[in-house]
């Protein structure tokens, strides 16, 4: 067991090269190191993270990693000459580290500009532009239904097969890849993304272009925010009219009244 660096990078969590270490390794300790397991055997790490009072504010990244390596064997190629292979086989877990003031960040993305092709052997497929628009890291998953097609006819729900991960303000693509046999449509397409418990949902109209072509800009039928945002909005609706509530009864202090003018005065 050992923790190694990780990066942001392509729109993707990239690792380090095997022990590659950052900032965020050298504030980990682990209770163990190594041991044996038998056949399906489990065992139970314990990583500490010590993060120093003076760390600046951001995120950090990286993996623990659990391998396994064989025992070096003699080969000889060709030419007679020898060398020794390793197989080491190794399954890791992301670490995300936010460092700053208060709470956690509030995670939060945007699903931008939809465009459907087809590759040049007749394969579509839907790109969805998507962009980070809070504090934290975002992996993105999600999934793409096809519905109101020729004839009525409905398809999916298709998994997004290259998703994101995107550091904060940073966008990405996600792309779902749907079978060659489908018409082109007209569709519509609803996209479906996660990061956690953050979701988005939109529905656009699209029409899949010949082999070998980019269609042009799905156009937007509706969009759909998860629960929390809605939650957010009214608390922000009921703060303002606290806010207006207060403010007529500083105008109107209790206890004092007001005049009364008979009607034709």
């Amino acid at each position: 067991m050992y923790p190694a660096a990780a990066t942001l990078n392509d729109s993707a969590f990239q690792f380090g090269g095997d022990r590659e270490a950052n900032e965020l390794t050298s504030w980990i300790t682990l209770d163990r190191a190594a041991f044996t397991l038998e056949p399906w055997g489990e065992a139970r790490v314990r990583a500490t993270i010590t993060v120093p009072p003076d760390a600046s504010p951001g995120e950090r990244y990286g993996v623990l990693w659990a391998a396994t390596a064989s025992a070096p064997r003699a080969t000889a190629s060709a030419s007679s000459a020898t060398g020794e292979i390793k197989q080491v086989h190794r399954v890791g877990v992301r670490m995300y580290l936010d460092i700053g003031p208060g709470g956690e960040p509030a995670s939060d993305f945007t699903i931008g500009d939809i465009h459907p092709a087809r590759g040049p052997e007749g394969e579509p497929s839907i790109t969805a532009q998507v962009t980070n628009t809070g504090g934290r890291a975002v992996d993105l998953t999600g999934t793409v239904t096809l519905t109101d097609g020729p004839a009525g006819s409905q398809a999916g729900p298709f998994p997004i097969q290259q998703g994101v991960t995107l550091a904060p303000g940073h966008s990405g693509q996600v792309i779902a890849r749907l079978p060659v046999e489908l018409p082109n449509g007209p569709w519509k397409a609803e996209v479906n993304l996660e990061s956690g418990l953050v979701k988005r949902s939109v529905t656009v109209q699209v029409q899949f272009p010949d082999p070998g072509q980019v269609g042009t800009r799905a156009s937007v039928v509706s969009r759909v925010v998860s629960a929390w945002s809605i939650g957010a909005g009214i608390v922000v609706v009921l703060l303002s009219a606290g806010l207006v509530l207060a403010f007529r009864l500083r105008r109107h202090p209790a206890g004092q009244r007001r005049e009364r003018v008979a009607a034709g005065r």
